[in-house]
């Protein structure tokens, strides 16, 4: 029971997290939002590619880059900070990916994944319906199918259209929310 209630209060901290902290900061600092904005093209690229970055080295983490999506759409404005999103998404996507493929070659999964309980090693991991929609699921879908498609090694270029496609739905929404909510705040 104990660990149930572990679990949810840990699920509930993290979605708080994913979601609230982006859109407290965007409240706190809506006031300075101006200021932000002149700061932000002074920078020129290192914003835009630190964000990329920052996206790239979190996929070897458990930490969602939903926030870092929301917050690009609210800094970086609605085209931008969705292609920037976009391609940070799509460096973390190769970057678990080749982390799954190379767990699985160190866990030897291709011998032991016809012992896997309930049917899971005929797991339909190359899926396209799996590919594309299980990124949906909110805060670890991505990082799930990623890391599951290199386990199963799914062919790269199905794993790579598929991620490049979601990624980018996923991208619009969120940056673009992110930058609605920030001038929906300004008004």
């Amino acid at each position: 029971m104990k660990k149930i209630n572990y679990k949810i209060v840990r699920n509930i901290v993290i979605g708080i997290l994913t979601f609230g902290l982006p859109i407290a900061l965007i409240i706190i600092f809506r006031n300075d939002i101006k200021n932000i904005e002149k700061i932000i093209p002074a920078t020129g690229l290192t914003g835009p590619l630190l964000s990329i970055l920052l996206m790239g080295i979190l996929s070897a983490t458990p930490i969602p880059t939903d926030p870092i999506v929301i917050l690009n759409g609210a800094i970086f404005g609605p085209w931008i900070g969705i292609l920037v999103s976009w391609m940070g998404n799509n460096l973390a996507s190769v970057i678990e990916y080749y982390l799954g493929r190379g767990l699985g070659e160190v866990a030897n999964f291709e011998k032991i994944k016809g012992k896997l309980p309930l049917g899971l090693g005929r797991f339909p991991a190359n899926s396209v319906w799996f590919l594309l929609f299980g990124r949906f699921i909110p805060q670890f879908g991505g990082k799930i199918v990623s890391l599951t498609g290199g386990f199963y090694r799914v062919p790269i270029i199905r794993y790579l259209w598929t991620a490049f496609l979601s990624n980018l739905l996923g991208s619009i929404l969120l940056a673009y929310g992110g930058y609605s909510l920030l001038h929906a705040l300004i008004k």
